[in-house]
């Protein structure tokens, strides 16, 4: 799929998962565990601004990864790197990634609902 422009809503994704997330100072973070979410800040790129976020941790050590607004053009491979204030606390590899804005803006032009294809794509947190 190519995008008929560099904002088009099918480069916009707010959710992604990882692998498991190497962390660094704690194994993972405690409030990870005991709440088994956690805010934080999220990049993907050096450069680019913080974008907060929620974490959600699986069973596997691997991280559900929320964004508080759909960031641009995020790919299967980078890395998620995760934040709380000026302290890096790890990173994980994004394995895959929720349906784009685009997705979600034709599931909601439709009214019977996503086709089972979509639904496949999105597998449960377990």
């Amino acid at each position: 799929f190519k995008a008929p422009s560099t904002d088009h809503p099918a480069l916009y994704r707010d959710l992604l998962r990882t692998n498991r997330v190497h962390w660094i100072a704690e194994e993972p973070p405690a409030e990870l565990v005991r709440d088994k979410m956690m805010e934080c800040h999220f990049r993907f790129r050096h450069q680019m601004a913080l974008v907060p976020c929620v974490l959600t941790l699986n069973q596997d050590g691997s991280v559900w990864v929320t964004l508080v607004k759909p960031v641009r053009a995020i790919a299967p491979g980078q890395f998620a790197v995760f934040y709380k204030g000026d302290e890096c606390l790890g990173s994980g590899k994004i394995l895959r990634m929720g349906p784009s804005v685009y997705t979600m803006q034709q599931g909601k032009n439709r009214e019977e609902g996503p086709k089972k294809e979509e639904i496949d794509k999105i597998e449960p947190a377990t």
